[in-house]
């Protein structure tokens, strides 16, 4: 039976794999190209936990009637999902801001699921 601190645990390993996101893609920019392979993995690491993190908040809904884990999370792993597709289809133009919004959004969802649930 999932838990509020199994959704808890899923969402704080899901904002640490996507913060680090940005620092493979920094250090690939900054000309050590065997980190587009690191950012690659990363991102299939932060899809995996975000799929994790929409069964956990359906178990967290249906338990404790509680819809809003479930829609946060719906948006923030359609926004990765729209992320992931941009950045494997070079369209750098889509991925960069998405990426932006993405970190910050999933950051404020583990903020609030980190405050007291009933």
């Amino acid at each position: 039976m999932v838990t509020p601190t199994v959704f808890r645990a899923v969402v704080s390993a899901h904002v640490v794999a996507i913060i680090g996101q940005p620092v493979f893609a920094g250090v690939y920019l900054s000309g050590d190209y065997d980190a587009l392979r690191w950012h690659e993995t990363g991102a299939n690491v932060v899809s995996l936990l975000g799929y994790a993190q929409v069964v956990a908040a359906i178990a967290v809904w249906a338990r404790l009637r509680l819809a809003w884990p479930f829609l946060a999370t719906a948006a923030v792993v359609a926004a990765e999902t729209v992320q992931y597709l941009a950045g494997m289809g070079g369209a750098l133009w889509l991925h960069l801001p998405l990426g932006v919004l993405t970190v910050a959004g999933l950051v404020v969802l583990f903020i609030a699921v980190w405050r007291p649930l009933p």
